[in-house]
């Protein structure tokens, strides 16, 4: 297992303050790589995700972040785009802007989580580690199991279960960078 990076962010939406691995302490992060123009993100996973966000918008235990991770046609999903995704799909999560070096084609959190393109999944326990990243489409009830597991776990020590389904295959209809 390994601590969560640092998410580099350009910009907010659905948040008025940058969200920080520090601000997540203590609760277990969904965090959801997506791009506008992944049709398994549009049709599936952003709809999950959605589904996810308001089932825990009460609860304290689940955060759930988006993060908009673009790696191909730079040039048509700019945040003014995405902007508009997110009103006309009435996204309520917090969504980061990934920030990208100018040439670079994979943006820096998403390197830096290794992500292998989207959707991907990546759920982080209380104490901050990566417990499982999902490339593809997620079966619901696998990934709201994993969410209760993580859930029940203890806050405040160093985790002690088992890995749930780091780099599981999914039934794969991502968009893949390679």
């Amino acid at each position: 297992m390994r601590r969560a990076p640092e998410m580099n962010v350009q910009e907010w939406l659905n948040t008025d303050h940058p969200i920080r691995q520090a601000d997540l302490a203590g609760r277990v992060v969904v965090l959801y790589a997506f791009q506008m123009l992944c049709p398994g993100c549009v049709h599936h996973a952003t709809p999950q995700i959605e589904k996810i966000q308001k089932k825990f918008a009460d609860s304290d235990d689940v955060r759930v972040i988006g993060l908009h991770a673009v790696f191909e046609h730079h040039e048509v999903m700019t945040p003014e785009a995405l902007r508009v995704y997110v009103h006309e799909n009435r996204l309520s999560f917090p969504i980061g802007i990934d920030a990208r070096d100018a040439g670079e084609r994979i943006p820096k959190t998403m390197a830096a989580y290794d992500m292998q393109g989207t959707p991907t999944i990546i759920l982080i326990d209380k104490n901050g580690f990566v417990r499982a990243r999902i490339f593809g489409l997620a079966d619901e009830l696998d990934l709201g199991v994993a969410i209760g597991k993580l859930t029940a776990e203890p806050a405040g020590e160093q985790a002690t279960g088992a890995d749930l389904g780091a780099d599981q295959p999914a039934a794969n209809r991502g968009c893949s960078t390679s």
